[in-house]
């Protein structure tokens, strides 16, 4: 099993990898559908169903099948020209193609909110239809956004295509045991299976770069919410908090008069100033999810601020290890929040973070593992209850606790050395029976927990 830290951490758009990124990607790809195809199209129509319907709104679903449709991509997304092509396909009520000519398509109409039971293949589905000039349908295609940006169509759902099939790899690892096994026979850390993995696929002048425009991203991210202040669009009217809490932090440091805890302060106000640029919908990095985006990057800015003996070219590591795990939950459980609840994000980024942390810190392969054991454990059976539908309320201080809980994992597998009654494999099935287990209301949907107990919302 290989999944490649590029597609763990992609470069996109706020508020949600599997709400925003993932249907841009898929009406996209259905545009292209339709180049290939050899009927002449008149029409479009889209129906959302599942997770994508009840929370389409407050994730900016519907913009982002509009976009998608007009040719834009997550990771190259400009926010002056997608706003003109909204406002154009929205007041002309047609999609302007090169290669297809004007498809009618007005958003109020031929982009419906299915509100009835999701499609079979996972709770993020998709229904693209070709029309004729008679509204008849020419062609059809399913999508599923199954976490992270990942898209599949039914077909390819159906055939297994989530998974690897390329090239075979050095170190094929599909669980932690096998993670493990490998790394002890043949000497080698995870970070250094893992970039073998890669360097099988890309070059290494690639690999390079590449690491370093995902943490560039990841870091300007945490500073552009750091100076930014106002409130948050979609109704809730939440502030944004990162600067005022990190003004304040800056305002205190070397006065000796903070308790030791007030480093859990900083862990948090990092993270909360990606979720809260994910929120305003400003570009972010995946890591797995945009809802789960502030772990990884607020625990890699603790360690190269705050960690004595810091040192950057430590960066690969660290976000090699938390790919390597990361693809392990996702190839086993999943990142979906609409699949298994918030445990299934926050709980995977805590857990790729403690790792990567634990990594740098000078862990072995057996405490690394321990580490992401420890914090996915601690966020099992954790629901996805947007008040909303937005990625707000609970989601941006989530991720500061997500860090915070990150950190102590690493800290405690440190201190022992490796051995522990719990496998990290035994912790990600557990987190895939219980989201099998866990009822709808409480998968990204708004229709239960926090999001029915907000009085005005």
């Amino acid at each position: 099993m290989f999944l490649s830290v590029f597609d763990m951490f992609k470069v996109g758009i706020g508020p949600s990898s599997s709400h925003t990124m993932g249907p841009m990607v898929a009406a996209k790809r259905f545009l292209q559908s339709l180049k290939n195809s050899p009927f002449n199209y008149s029409g479009v129509r889209v129906t959302l169903y599942g997770s994508l319907a009840f929370t389409g709104k407050g994730h900016a679903t519907d913009r982002a099948v509009i976009l998608g449709l007009a040719n834009f991509s997550p990771d190259t997304y400009d926010p002056l020209a997608s706003e003109k092509a909204i406002q154009s396909i929205t007041e002309e009520k047609f999609i302007r193609s090169d290669d297809l000519g004007d498809l009618s398509f007005d958003p109020q109409k031929d982009l419906k909110f299915d509100y009835g039971p999701p499609l079979s293949g996972h709770p993020n589905g998709i229904i693209f239809t070709g029309l004729d000039d008679r509204g008849d349908t020419l062609f059809q295609e399913t999508y599923y956004s199954i976490g992270g940006g990942f898209v599949l169509t039914s077909d390819e759902l159906a055939a297994g295509k989530d998974k690897d099939e390329g090239p075979e790899v050095p170190f094929p690892f599909s669980s932690a045991e096998e993670m493990l096994v490998m790394s002890k026979k043949y000497n080698l850390s995870i970070s250094q299976m893992k970039k073998e993995n890669e360097l099988s696929r890309i070059s290494e002048t690639d690999l390079d770069r590449g690491i370093k425009n995902i943490w560039e991203k990841m870091d300007g991210c945490i500073e552009r919410g750091l100076c930014q202040s106002g409130v948050l669009p979609g109704g809730l009217n939440v502030k944004r908090r990162a600067k005022g809490i990190y003004d304040a932090l800056m305002a205190e440091r070397g006065l000796n008069l903070t308790p030791p805890h007030t480093i859990n302060d900083w862990m948090s106000v990092y993270a909360m100033a990606v979720n809260e640029e994910n929120a305003f919908g400003g570009q972010i990095v995946t890591a797995p999810t945009n809802g789960a985006a502030g772990v990884i990057p607020a625990v890699l800015k603790y360690y190269l601020t705050h960690v004595p003996n810091a040192v950057e070219n430590k960066i690969e590591d660290f976000l090699l290890t938390a790919a390597a795990i990361g693809g392990l939950i996702k190839f086993n459980a999943s990142i979906s929040g609409a699949e298994a609840g918030c445990q299934a994000e926050v709980g995977s980024a805590s857990a790729m973070a403690a790792a990567g942390l634990c990594a740098v810190l000078g862990g072995t392969s057996e405490q690394i593992e321990n580490a992401a054991e420890i914090a996915l454990e601690h966020h099992l059976g954790m629901t996805c209850d947007p008040v909303a539908g937005l990625v707000q309320v609970p989601c941006i201080e989530r991720n500061g606790l997500g860090a915070i809980k990150a950190v102590s994992a690493a800290s405690l597998s440190l201190r022992g050395d490796g051995t522990h009654l719990v496998p990290l494999d035994a912790c990600v099935e557990t987190m895939r029976q219980t989201g099998e287990d866990m009822i709808n209301k409480y998968k990204e949907t708004s229709l239960g927990g926090l999001a029915v107990n907000i009085p005005n919302c």
